[in-house]
C-alpha cells in the first residue's frame, strides 16, 4: 500500500493550506494554544491582541490539569510548564480547625503528567510565547483592536481600530471576559449571574513547611469567620491565598490599616513573608447562547465565565482551543464538511453548561443565596466531621476534568461499554465512547517508545485487537480523508499495560479522534461499519467518492 508522510504532528507540509490564514483574537493562553495547534495541522494564523504588549501581572489562572498539559505537550510546551510548576496530588478540605477529608486523584494507565500542576498564567504565557516565536505559521500582532467583523461563505474580514481590514478563512475569538463588543458584533447573548461577595487574592512568598504539595480549602476558619479561604502552592515558595470577603471590601483601606497584615499572619504565623501580588475580584457564571456563528468560533472566557473554585476556566478554554483547531483544520483541508464546525458548538457549549452547573452548585454552597440553604450547609459541615457519608455533600469545588462527549453526534455509543455517569470526585470514567483515551507508554515499530496520546493527536487512531479483520480496517482507513493511523494493540503494547486499562477485547477496534477522545469501540466491524464510523466522526453524513476526497494517510504497525 502506498505510504504518505506528513510533517511532524501528522499535519500536511507547510504551504498547503488552501485558504487565507485563520484569524485568532486574543493572545492569552487560549488564543496561543489555538494558534499553535492550528500550526500543527499546517494552518497559518494571525493572532491579534488589542494590548500594546504582554502584561505580566499576577498569578491569575494557576491550576493546570493533567489533560491540558497533554494538549500543551502536543505543541512542545507541556513538559516544561509541568517542570517549572508545583505538582500537587491531594486536595484537603477543613471546617474551622478540623480536616473533613482529603481527595487524592486517580491515575488510570500511566499518564505523562501529574493530576495538577500550579504555575502562574503569566509564566505559562511566556513559555507559549517562545513556541509562537519559533513557529513561522503564527503571526502574533500587538496593538490590533478589532471593531468590526464581516463574513460570507468564503471567509471572514475584520476591521481594526486604525481602519485596516484583514481577511481570514475562519475566526477564533479568544479575547477574554471583556469581549462584550465582540459578542454584540456576533449577535450572541451572555446570560448568567454575578455574585455579590468579593474574593481577595494575595500571592504570598513565605516558608510554609508541609504545604507545598497540596491544596487547602477552609470553611469558616476562625481567621475568616463565616466565610471561606483557599490556599494553593505555587513555584518559588509562593502561595496563592483567596479569601471570601464582603461585597464592600476595601483593599486599600485594609492595607493601610494593617488589617491585611493581620489577615496574612493568621495563616503564615510569625514568619517573614512578601506580598508578590494582590487583587480583589468578583465571580460570574455566564455562557454565550452560541459558540459558533458561521465561520466564527468563540472560545475561553469570551464564551463562558465560571467561578475559579475547581479550576475550570482556563482548563476548559484549552479544551475549546483543541476542539476548534482540529475541526477548522479538517474542514479547511477538505477532510470533512463545513458542518463539522457546528459540532464545535454542540460539544463545547455542552462542556460550558456542565462547568456552569458544577461551579454554580459550588458557589451556592460557599455563598448560600438564602437562609434555607445556609442552614443546610451548616448542618452538612457539622455532620461531616464524624459522618463519612455526609462528606460527599461538602462542596469546596469539583476540580477540573475533561468533558466527556458521550452524547455528541460524532460519538457512536457501545452497549458493551455504557457511560456510567459523572464519577466521584478525583476519579475518571471507564474508557469508552466519548471519554478521553487513557495515556500510557507504547512502542511504535522502529520509531521506538512514544505515548498513546502523542499518537492520537496526529489524526485518527485505530487500535485493533488480535482477532480483527485487518484487511477490512486498512481498506476503510485508506479511503478516509485526512491522516489515519492503524495499529495492532499487541504490537504497540507488548507488556499489556494499555490494553489492561482499556479492558480491550480481541475483536474490538478502538477509534480515537484527533483530540484523543474515543469516538467509538466497534466489535468485529465490517469494512462498511468502520467506514461509516469514520465518516460520522467528522460529521460527514453524505460520504464522498474517493476522487472527491483528499488523500488520507495510512500508517500500519503490528
Amino acid at each position: 500500500m502506498e505510504m504518505t508522510t506528513h510533517r511532524a504532528g501528522g499535519a500536511p507540509p507547510s504551504g498547503t493550506w488552501p485558504h487565507e490564514p485563520v484569524l485568532v483574537l486574543g493572545a492569552g493562553p487560549v488564543g496561543q494554544t489555538a494558534a499553535l495547534l492550528l500550526a500543527r495541522w499546517g494552518v497559518p494564523t494571525i493572532v491579534l491582541d488589542k494590548r500594546a504588549e504582554r502584561d505580566a501581572v499576577g498569578s491569575k489562572a494557576i491550576c493546570q490539569q493533567r489533560d491540558v498539559l497533554d494538549v500543551w505537550e502536543a505543541v512542545g510546551a507541556g513538559r516544561r510548564i509541568a517542570a517549572e510548576g508545583v505538582t500537587w496530588t491531594t486536595a484537603r478540605t477543613f471546617h474551622r480547625d478540623s480536616e473533613l477529608f482529603a481527595v487524592t486523584f486517580a491515575e488510570p494507565g500511566r499518564p505523562a503528567f501529574p493530576p495538577f500542576v500550579n504555575i502562574s498564567q503569566t509564566r505559562t504565557e511566556q513559555i507559549l510565547d517562545e513556541h509562537i516565536a519559533a513557529e513561522p505559521l503564527v503571526d502574533l500582532q500587538w496593538g490590533r483592536q478589532v471593531v468590526e467583523v464581516d463574513q460570507d461563505a468564503w471567509g471572514v474580514t475584520v476591521r481594526l481600530a486604525d481602519g485596516t481590514r484583514l481577511g481570514g478563512s475562519y475566526l477564533v475569538v479568544c479575547a477574554g471576559a471583556r469581549s462584550d463588543d465582540l459578542r454584540t458584533l456576533l449577535g450572541v447573548t451572555f446570560d448568567g449571574h454575578s455574585f455579590d461577595d468579593r474574593f481577595l487574592i494575595c500571592d504570598i512568598r513565605a516558608d510554609l513547611p508541609g504545604w507545598a504539595d497540596e491544596r487547602r480549602f477552609y470553611f469558616d476558619p476562625h481567621w475568616n469567620p463565616g466565610r471561606q479561604v483557599l490556599i494553593h502552592p505555587c513555584p518559588d515558595s509562593t502561595f496563592r491565598i483567596d479569601w471570601q470577603v464582603p461585597a464592600d471590601h476595601d483593599l486599600d483601606a485594609e492595607t493601610a490599616s494593617g488589617a491585611l497584615d493581620s489577615r496574612i499572619r493568621a495563616i503564615v504565623g510569625d514568619r517573614d513573608y512578601e506580598i508578590v501580588w494582590k487583587s480583589v475580584y468578583r465571580f460570574h457564571s455566564r455562557v454565550v447562547d452560541r459558540m459558533r456563528s458561521g465561520r466564527v468560533l468563540i472560545a475561553g472566557d469570551a464564551a463562558h465565565l465560571v467561578s475559579p473554585f475547581g479550576a475550570r476556566g482556563l482548563n476548559s478554554g484549552v479544551g475549546d482551543a483543541e476542539n476548534a483547531a482540529w475541526k477548522i483544520a479538517y474542514a479547511g483541508h477538505g477532510w470533512a464538511p463545513d458542518d463539522l464546525l457546528e459540532t464545535y458548538h454542540l460539544e463545547r457549549h455542552a462542556a460550558a453548561l456542565e462547568n456552569l452547573a458544577v461551579t454554580t452548585a459550588t458557589m451556592e454552597f460557599l455563598v448560600p443565596p438564602d437562609e434555607v440553604r445556609a442552614d443546610r450547609r451548616a448542618d452538612v459541615l457539622t455532620r461531616a466531621a464524624t459522618d463519612p457519608c455526609s462528606r460527599a455533600a461538602v462542596d469546596s469545588g469539583r476540580l477540573a476534568e475533561p468533558f466527556w462527549y458521550v452524547e455528541s453526534p460524532l460519538t457512536v455509543a457501545d452497549p458493551r461499554r455504557p457511560f456510567g455517569g459523572r464519577p466521584r470526585r478525583g476519579e475518571v470514567p471507564l474508557p469508552g465512547p466519548g471519554v478521553l483515551v487513557p495515556d500510557a507508554p507504547v512502542t511504535l515499530g522502529g520509531a521506538g517508545p512514544t505515548r498513546v496520546r502523542e499518537l492520537a493527536r496526529d489524526g485518527f487512531l485505530l487500535v485493533l485487537g488480535a482477532d480483527v479483520d485487518v484487511a477490512a480496517v486498512e481498506r476503510a482507513a485508506a479511503a478516509a480523508p485526512g491522516p489515519v493511523r492503524v495499529l495492532m494493540l499487541d504490537g504497540m503494547d507488548p507488556d499489556g499495560a494499555f490494553g489492561a486499562v482499556l479492558d480491550a477485547r480481541a475483536d474490538e477496534v478502538w477509534v480515537v479522534r484527533p483530540d484523543a477522545h474515543i469516538a467509538a469501540v466497534l466489535a468485529a466491524p465490517t469494512h462498511d461499519e468502520l467506514a461509516a464510523t469514520l465518516a460520522r466522526a467528522v460529521h460527514d453524513t453524505s460520504p464522498r467518492t474517493r476522487e472527491e476526497q483528499r488523500d488520507g494517510v495510512l500508517q500500519t504497525g503490528r
